[in-house]
């Protein structure tokens, strides 16, 4: 049993700082690309990080513009999002995925998923 399962998410003000988590388990995490999408209300789910399997290759979102860093810890099975100088406008529902094949930006690409964490903020 696959299970992803996201943590970290909270209110805050604009400007400010969240780390995301993901801790995976039922699978062989290190064979796995991770990504993050998100979705707002009345909004499209929406590509904003991906990782490769070593963690050598990060991808994100043209939204993003150094804000937010993806890293993973194969040790640990957990993939993070670290938010930066947060904007009224992320806010939204954090998910991770994993696919076991060459990163995507599509969601329909990802075989996995959490349930996701609420990100709120603030202006």
């Amino acid at each position: 049993q696959v299970q992803l399962v996201e943590s970290g998410g909270g209110l805050v003000q604009a400007g400010g700082s969240l780390r995301l988590s993901c801790a995976a388990s039922g699978l062989t995490f290190s064979s796995h690309v991770m990504g993050w999408f998100r979705q707002a209300p009345g909004k499209e789910r929406e590509f904003v990080a991906a990782i490769s399997r070593s963690g050598g290759e990060r991808h994100y979102a043209d939204f993003v513009k150094g804000r937010f860093t993806i890293s993973r810890d194969n040790a640990k099975n957990t993939v993070y999002l670290q938010l930066n100088s947060l904007k009224p406008e992320d806010t939204a529902v954090y998910y991770c995925a994993a696919v076991a094949m060459v990163v995507t930006r599509r969601p329909d690409g990802y075989r996995y998923w959490g349930q996701g964490t609420q990100v709120t903020v603030s202006s």
